[in-house]
């Protein structure tokens, strides 16, 4: 399996949260930036749905996630609770992979020739651990529809290079530490929740263990999330002095969840995430300007 390298500089990092739907949100930062030619960043990190976020993006797709999102996303072969109980897939992702590949593919020309590394990142079955892996255009939908594959609710794990993976959030929603790892020193953070929010432990861990007793070590994995959330938003909240962290969050009125199909609640979203992005942009370009102020504290929408 083709791991992460470190031989691009990361001074600048684009770091976007997953989230199913929420993931509308980012969507909508994200156009915003394209509306700008916005793209200062030497790296960028996504998880899951910020993963096809941010690809999008890099191909210049402006629109392309808003319509998968708002569209395919919302039909009734991609969500359906019945199915489930009957022993299928609640979110199918087989047939929004095809799908989307049919009536809108990710330009993957496009994203090879732009400059900008972009890691997605995965939760490996084997051990339950994070991996963060450098998209191709060869790879790209795979890692993806890795990325994206939210354990139980779809029942089975995209195999990459012989290793069974899935949902990157499982193991690591927002990749901020990774990205300082990797020497990222100012680091724009898009969250799928609004500021304040955190993680709580798995109200009923003995189901996880029953329903994943063949993948043990993700289980525990799936029932530890909330630590290793919590200390990404604890990084976010105060990070070293080294390092200068922009928030961009959802408001509170933001009303969408991870399965919403609601058209009204995602078209708000949406312009909620543009307009955030709008004013991170406005925030940045002040920031840019000669003056004897001190630095701005993080941006927080």
């Amino acid at each position: 399996m083709a791991y992460e390298t470190n031989d691009h500089p990361t001074r600048r990092a684009l770091v976007v949260e997953g989230g199913g739907m929420r993931g509308i949100f980012s969507t909508g930062v994200l156009d915003a930036f394209s509306e700008a030619g916005y793209r200062p960043f030497d790296v960028c990190f996504g998880v899951s749905a910020g993963a096809t976020n941010l690809a999008a993006w890099l191909a210049d797709q402006s629109g392309r996630n808003y319509t998968v999102i708002s569209d395919h996303s919302c039909r009734p072969p991609f969500i359906d609770f019945k199915r489930f109980l009957m022993g299928g897939h609640w979110l199918d992702l087989d047939w929004l992979w095809e799908v989307t590949i049919r009536e809108i593919r990710l330009d993957l020309a496009r994203f090879e020739q732009q400059p900008i590394p972009l890691y997605v990142v995965v939760t490996r079955i084997a051990d339950g651990e994070a991996a963060y892996l450098r998209a191709t255009a060869a790879n790209l939908e795979a890692l993806l529809k890795a990325s994206c594959a939210v354990p139980v609710v779809y029942r089975d794990f995209p195999v990459i290079d012989g290793e069974r993976l899935t949902d990157g959030g499982v193991a690591d929603s927002i990749p901020v530490l990774k990205a300082h790892a990797m020497g990222a020193r100012e680091i724009t953070v898009v969250l799928s929740r609004p500021m304040g929010y955190r993680k709580t432990r798995f109200k009923a861990p003995w189901l996880l263990r029953r329903l994943l007793k063949r993948q043990p070590r993700l289980a525990q994995a799936m029932i530890d999330r909330h630590q290793a959330y919590n200390r990404a938003i604890d990084f976010i909240e105060a990070p070293p002095v080294d390092c200068r962290i922009r928030i961009v969050a959802p408001p509170r009125g933001f009303a969408v969840g991870r399965v919403t199909t609601d058209r009204t609640k995602l078209d708000a979203g949406y312009a909620m995430g543009l307009e955030a992005g709008r004013t991170a942009l406005s925030e940045d370009r002040r920031n840019a300007e000669p003056n004897d102020q001190p630095p701005l504290p993080p941006l927080s929408n």
